[in-house]
């Protein structure tokens, strides 16, 4: 016979398992959405494929930390970044698929103007 304790711990687990479940999907499907034109700007690159996670504004308004000015992004230098978002890190997806190495410059450029608020 289940007991109330019993039913209480398989809800707990169901939740814990879509908490973890949720994350994963949002990566994911952050990988899927259409392509980037190649003549993107960094700032049209960065809203399509990274402001999901990091916020429009790079302010880490989402799962993803902050980009902008002030951030730890802000202090690593331009090498860190680019294989950060070439490789991926942690949660965050690879990128060296799905951006050519011009629109991931691009993308470099475009957070260094938001960290040095221009």
């Amino acid at each position: 016979m289940v007991n109330g304790a019993d039913l209480q711990d398989v809800s707990n687990l169901h939740r814990m398992r879509f908490r973890l479940i949720v994350p994963v999907m949002v990566l994911l499907l952050a990988g899927c959405s259409t392509a980037i034109p190649d003549d993107a700007t960094g700032e049209e690159v960065f809203v399509a494929v990274c402001a999901r996670c990091h916020g429009t504004a790079a302010n880490g308004d989402g799962i993803g930390p902050a980009l902008n000015a002030g951030s730890e992004a802000a202090d690593k230098d331009d090498e860190a970044l680019l294989l950060t978002i070439t490789r991926g890190r942690g949660r965050m997806p690879t990128f060296e698929s799905r951006l050519t190495d011009d629109q991931i410059s691009r993308v470099l450029d475009y957070l260094r103007e938001l960290q040095a608020g221009e």
